[in-house]
């Protein structure tokens, strides 16, 4: 993957630090938010090092990336929109109605949720939440709602979200929310001590907040572009955009106001299309789509462009070329990869070949400070031909442990492995200095000599990374080489979180933690009717696999049948057993079914009764 050498980029074009700057009118001191125990959720005041010019430790032009999004205060956008920036990862806007506020993204956390309203209502006075908009459905966009709609504060207030957001909202965080928690924690680097030589950001903004997470469920289903609503006297027109960064997710215009959301669709740096916490591949040719549908929809009709990252866009024509720009990026990514891809490469050889036009290139808002060309490349490729790279010789190889031993062994031992590392490190070949102490730590956890050797390769090559997550990647994992493991985690799971997911999607988290050897002998059935939803669930552990089916009329009775409500499956599924529940049949069943289940460290909490 060639790129624009550092020296030829625009450093002397300003105009993102005007903008970022651009109606500030207050920020917040100190900036720093604690939960109700004390905990510090987030820190802003931690960056203040950032005002420094760029130290050999870091990518300048990810440290000028992070000079932008360290900014912390509240903005006015245009007249009757506010932002609120730098309190998390993401930002919060609000928009000022007839008799209140309606709020577009409440952040990560409640915490500071609560202080981004509070320093609005400090500027603009105490108007009450009249609505809350959902752009997409990524935990950064709806987990503080309970931060400016408190426990019972939601009664009589629309809440708007693009169809589907509540399935895709809740199923990251149960399907495969442990594996992308512990990803995330090496992804946004909120571990890594915040200095020149740690953290110095995450791309898209700082990093991710870590106070209490909520879900308030949508009342107003956005299901087709072109769909006006009315919110505290504040009209809205959207465009819908699902497949694009999540899978539900939306652009809408305020005409009176003439602003422009583009939720995360369109924000100052590459997005990804394959983000590496983990997630369904993106769908770029669609995203690239939509984009340049939002330049003809919306026609003149703005005169102002927001997202729920960065800064605003101001002036239509720039808007224009902001997007158009925008558009190209995803259209080129996809269309050039998929010409190598017929030509024969496989995704790495992609990476390395494909480069982006030089307009592109000199452009700060298509830079990979997120998203990079590189993992967006193999992305697209996994997109559409999978893991495998058509070579036989990679269809069956040994797993990591297995391959690291053979690979030491072949080289010599772990000393002469260990030695031609160092010279690949000292010749500057990190990429290969990697590889090989990779296999050496794999193959030998116990070698301090090789860890430490691999952790200083890693600092070196994300001091030099201009992407943030690679960089948070790269300096986490030097982290725990020399320090463990770090068990911090997230607590997504929490009640809201759960009452939100389908009764379909509780049985599945159930599904995919049963242990299927253990189980393999059994053959069971339970049936769940849930008083509350009016429904009929059939469960079956057969064979290992835990597979179930709505039913209205069985013609067999299952071995035990449960009638409740989905609060008490909750209580159920979480190891408690609630009063008032009525049962037919065997009681032990259930035990049974639980005994084959194993204990996740987060997400959904089933325990063994």
């Amino acid at each position: 993957m060639a790129n624009l050498p550092l020296e030829k980029l625009p450093f002397d074009d300003v105009t993102d630090f005007e903008n970022a700057d651009r109606g500030f009118i207050g920020a917040l001191v100190p900036a720093v938010v604690k939960g109700a125990d004390g905990r510090t959720v987030w820190d802003n005041d931690a960056y203040a090092f950032l005002k420094a010019e760029c130290p050999d430790t870091a990518n300048p032009s990810l440290w000028r990336q992070a000079q932008l999004t360290v900014k912390q205060g509240l903005y006015e956008v245009t007249e009757g929109v506010y932002q609120v920036r730098g309190l998390d990862l993401s930002n919060m806007t609000l928009v000022e109605g007839d008799r209140g506020v309606v709020v577009i993204d409440p952040l990560i956390s409640a915490e500071t949720a609560a202080a981004a309203l509070a320093l609005y209502r400090e500027h603009r006075g105490d108007r009450p939440v009249t609505g809350l908009i959902y752009t997409h459905s990524h935990g950064d966009h709806f987990g503080g709602a309970r931060g400016v709609l408190p426990d019972g504060a939601e009664e009589g207030v629309p809440i708007l979200a693009p169809a589907g957001f509540l399935e895709h909202a809740v199923s990251e965080n149960v399907y495969a929310g442990n594996a992308m928690t512990r990803r995330a924690l090496f992804m946004y680097g909120d571990q890594l001590p915040k200095g020149p030589d740690g953290h110095i950001g995450a791309g898209l903004g700082m990093t991710t907040s870590t106070g209490s997470v909520g879900l308030i469920p949508p009342t107003v289903d956005i299901t087709a572009t072109g769909q006006e609503e009315t919110v505290d006297g504040v009209r809205i027109v959207f465009q819908l955009t699902p497949g694009t960064e999540a899978p539900s997710e939306m652009n809408f215009l305020f005409p009176d106001k003439r602003a422009l959301c583009l939720a995360e669709n369109a924000t100052h740096n590459m997005h990804n299309i394959l983000t590496l916490r983990g997630a369904v591949v993106r769908d770029s040719r669609i995203w690239s789509r939509y984009l340049d549908e939002a330049i003809e929809y919306f026609g003149d009709d703005y005169d102002v462009a927001f997202a729920s990252h960065h800064w605003p866009t101001w002036g239509r024509e720039n808007v224009v070329a902001f997007l158009a720009t925008q558009r190209d990026l995803y259209a080129y990514m996809h269309d050039q990869t998929l010409r190598l891809l017929n030509d024969g490469l496989t995704g790495p050889e992609i990476a390395e070949e494909l480069q982006l036009p030089p307009a592109l290139e000199n452009s700060w808002h298509v830079r990979g400070y997120y998203g990079s060309l590189s993992h967006n490349v193999k992305a697209i490729y996994q997109r559409y031909l999978g893991w495998f790279n058509g070579n036989v010789a990679t269809l069956w190889e040994h797993p990591p442990v297995e391959l690291a031993k053979r690979y030491v062994d072949s080289m010599g031992g772990p000393e002469e492995t260990l030695a031609k590392a160092r010279a690949y490190a000292d010749s500057g070949d990190l990429r290969f200095a990697a590889t090989l102490l990779n296999h050496l730590v794999f193959a030998d956890p116990g070698r301090t000599d090789a860890k430490e050797t691999l952790a200083g390769v890693y600092d070196r090559l994300g001091h030099g990374a201009e992407n943030g997550p690679w960089r948070n990647f790269y300096l986490t994992s030097a982290m725990e080489l020399r320090h463990g493991e770090n068990a911090a985690q997230v607590d997504t799971a929490t009640p809201e979180m759960l009452m939100a997911l389908t009764t379909e999607m509780l049985i599945d988290s159930v599904a995919i933690r049963i242990d299927g050897p253990r189980a393999w002998d059994e053959n069971l059935t339970i049936d769940l009717v849930l008083t509350d939803e009016g429904s009929h669930h059939r469960l079956t552990l057969h064979n290992g696999a835990l597979t179930h089916r709505t039913v209205t009329d069985p013609r067999t009775p299952a071995g035990l049948t449960l009638t409740l409500t989905k609060p008490q499956l909750l209580a159920v599924l979480s190891g408690r057993a609630p009063d008032s529940i009525s049962t037919t049949g065997s009681p032990a069943l259930l035990s049974r079914l639980f005994s084959y289940v194993t204990k996740a460290d987060t997400a959904f909490p089933i325990v063994t009764p």
